[in-house]
């Protein structure tokens, strides 16, 4: 599952970006990456981790939901149960 969202630029600057990717782990639990920064500029990664699918849903549907609060538009959704 990926999303990736993007603020409209300011000025002359770059967009920033975020990108929320929820992947399975060996273990049986499931990773939250949290890729952010400027498009074409650095990039931060956040990693958070997950026992089960349901807890890292809401993890990212909240951070999603934040991002929107912030000015984001969500610009990409992946997944065959993404939420949009």
């Amino acid at each position: 599952m990926r999303l990736y969202l993007q603020q409209r630029p300011q000025g002359a600057e770059s967009p920033r970006f975020v990108q929320l990717s929820l992947q399975p782990d060996l273990l049986g639990g499931w990773t939250l990456l949290r890729e952010s920064g400027q498009v074409g500029g650095r990039s931060t990664l956040r990693r958070d981790l997950f026992l089960d699918q349901p807890s890292a849903i809401k993890a990212l549907e909240a951070a999603r939901d934040a991002q929107l609060k912030r000015g984001f538009q969500l610009m990409f959704a992946r997944g065959s149960d993404a939420p949009a």
